[in-house]
């Protein structure tokens, strides 16, 4: 018997543990999940999207409940209200598309032939979802899968124990069946090994690069789809004629915000030499002003780390870069226990031989280089395994377009960061992985196209 375990970072005490299923329950699930998808494909799309944009509206009942035990679980504080805005914005997008996206492809007919497309759920789909943005990551697959027909089965992190079990009691209460979604605890070995047992359909996977060489080492053979999203070092880029005031807020709160645990935060920032001194200097009061400490008191800003582990990985690069010249600007704060009660951390005189500007961090530390034109900039922010976003500053859209062209990235922001848009594809390149959610992309990538060529007798 495996047990999981989620031990919250707030006390460093044991929050919530549920036993992993054995791997003939396991199959079990699968085939109540196989046996009930034809069923829920054939009812109509209306009635599928009104299904799921009602299990959604019960999450949002729940959201007093949620916001607090996200906290106790991930350590993100209560005072910024939790994941259901972003949630709610998302399933509602893709249910707004939902027809149009999967419609059928009219290829022509004549007085010989019809021909058309379809786009067909591809079965059951394996969603494996992580504890920084929990709701919001697995919902970006749920909605959509369930809308284009799939059953769901949900294995989520254990760091974030209890999500799986709130999303699964929405939906159910909304009335989606219990064969078409299922939530799942899983141990790692049993989930490999459903993997290559060609259990699964599709799989959508969320986390780091290891976790996803993994999955695709698991599927190898099997011709299983799998998605991924995994590691990033998303660049930002101030250019001279930015505005230097909204850069500062806005890059300094992607890369500390969450404790910096953001898929997509910033992880490292190129200022043009004439603006460095006045962007850091602003960068250095606002990191100043995080008040650290217990997630579920409103003052505090900056929440724990989620592990100590985590919080021991950006000590460690912060250590390497000190080592190598860089200079740390934020004196450590009084609540800093060592552990993952971490002071946020600005870094400069940092360049591409330390950790802190190559390999991902993923906590509350930014290393900071001035730049001297855009040339060097494309070049540093393309210095990197990764590439997921790349958040650029200035007042010149067709400047920033040429720019965003030659970036190796899966999405270009131009005066904004860290954003998840609905309508765009999330999607990355590099060892960021492969695939892409949400948007029209997000249901193709959920379904498979299925060609008629029909012959008609005259």
């Amino acid at each position: 018997m495996t047990m999981l375990t989620c031990v919250s970072p707030i006390d460093g005490k044991v929050f919530a543990k549920r036993e992993a299923i054995s791997i003939s329950k396991s199959r079990e699930v699968i085939e109540i999940s196989r046996k009930s998808q034809p069923a829920w494909s054939k009812r109509p799309i209306e009635e599928r999207i009104d299904l799921v944009l009602a299990g959604v509206a019960e999450m949002g009942q729940m959201n007093d409940v949620v916001v607090p035990e996200l906290a106790k679980m991930m350590g993100r504080p209560v005072r910024y209200g939790g994941e259901f805005k972003g949630f709610e914005e998302r399933a509602h997008y893709m249910a707004k598309i939902a027809s149009q996206s999967l419609q059928v492809i009219d290829a022509g007919e004549d007085a010989d032939f019809k021909r058309y497309i379809r786009r067909i759920p591809h079965g059951v789909v394996f969603v494996i979802a992580p504890w920084n943005y929990p709701y919001m990551t697995a919902i970006n697959t749920i909605a959509p899968a369930l809308i284009a027909g799939n059953s769901v089965i949900l294995k989520h992190s254990t760091q974030t124990l209890l999500v799986g079990e709130r999303l699964a009691s929405a939906f159910h209460s909304a009335g989606v069946p219990k064969g078409v979604f299922q939530n799942v605890f899983l141990d790692h070995e049993i989930t490999k090994q459903l993997i290559a047992e060609n259990s699964f359909d599709f799989i959508n996977f969320t986390g780091s690069v290891p976790a996803g060489a993994s999955i695709e080492k698991a599927a190898a053979g099997t011709f299983t789809g799998v998605g991924t999203e995994l590691g990033g070092k998303d660049p930002g880029y101030v250019m001279e004629d930015a505005d230097l005031e909204a850069a500062a807020d806005t890059l300094i709160d992607g890369a500390m915000f969450n404790s910096g645990q953001c898929c997509c935060g910033i992880e490292r920032i190129y200022v043009h030499e004439s603006l460095f001194d006045n962007f850091l200097e602003k960068a250095i009061s606002i990191v100043s002003n995080y008040k650290l400490g217990n997630p579920l008191d409103k003052d505090t800003t900056l929440g724990p780390m989620a592990n100590i582990r985590f919080a021991n990985h950006v000590r460690q690069q912060i250590v390497d870069a000190q080592q190598k010249g860089a200079i740390a600007h934020i004196p450590t704060f009084q609540e800093d226990d060592g552990g993952v009660y971490l002071t946020p951390q600005i870094l400069t005189n940092v360049d591409h031989s330390m950790k802190i500007m190559t390999e991902e961090s993923f906590g509350p530390v930014i290393g900071i280089m001035p730049v001297k034109d855009d040339h060097e900039a494309i070049s540093l922010m393309n210095d990197s395994e990764f590439g997921l976003t790349a958040s650029l500053w200035s007042s010149d859209l067709q400047r920033a377009v040429k720019i965003g062209d030659e970036i190796e990235t899966g999405t270009v922001f131009l005066n904004r960061a860290d954003y998840l848009d609905p309508a765009l594809c999330w999607t990355g390149c590099k060892n960021t992985g492969r695939g892409g959610s949400l948007s029209e992309i997000g249901f193709h990538n959920l379904t498979r196209p299925k060609s008629y060529h029909l012959k008609k007798v005259t």
